[in-house]
């Protein structure tokens, strides 16, 4: 299964879960992680563009940020949170590629699928994770975000939001 096949999300998005056996599980861990409390600022990861993004690459940019900037502040000293919920079942009609795979396969005939992922659909400014941080590990966070940025396949754009007024 290629990347490249579902990162442009067309058509409507099928989230009907209770038509489907064996559907995959979310790979996403946690949506939360550091430790709440008064920050000064949130940075936010942002998607300059309408983009499909599947599970496994939500995970692994929410793990490099979290441990890029664990071990620059603390476990204490951040708070992290996912904006996105991958909802969207993702569905593959695999194609046999042998030997007399014609007398075998129906081809698009009832070409339903089976579901093989888990994505959700990003618009173009939407927050997909921030991280609330104090003012000396802005900078910090802003590499976190740019590092898990890699793992993505959007360019997103990373935004600092003061919260306390000075």
């Amino acid at each position: 299964m290629h990347g490249g096949c579902y990162r442009i999300g067309n058509g409507q998005p099928y989230a009907r879960k209770d038509f489907i056996k064996g559907k995959p599980q979310i790979k996403i861990a946690k949506f939360q992680g550091g430790k709440r409390g008064e920050y000064d600022f949130c940075v936010q990861l942002c998607s300059n563009e309408k983009m499909q993004i599947r599970h496994m690459a939500i995970e692994s940019a929410r793990l490099s940020a979290n441990k890029t900037l664990e071990q620059t502040t603390g476990e204490t000293g951040y708070y992290s949170l996912l904006r996105i919920y991958p909802h969207i079942l993702l569905r593959e009609n695999k194609m046999i590629a042998t030997a007399g795979a014609d007398r075998l396969q129906e081809g698009m005939r009832r070409a339903f699928g089976k579901a093989v992922s888990l994505g959700a659909r990003v618009k173009q400014g939407q927050c997909i994770m921030e991280m609330h941080v104090k003012k000396e590990h802005v900078e910090k966070a802003k590499k976190a975000l740019h590092d898990a940025c890699v793992k993505l396949p959007i360019t997103p754009q990373i935004k600092v939001i003061p919260l306390k007024k000075n």
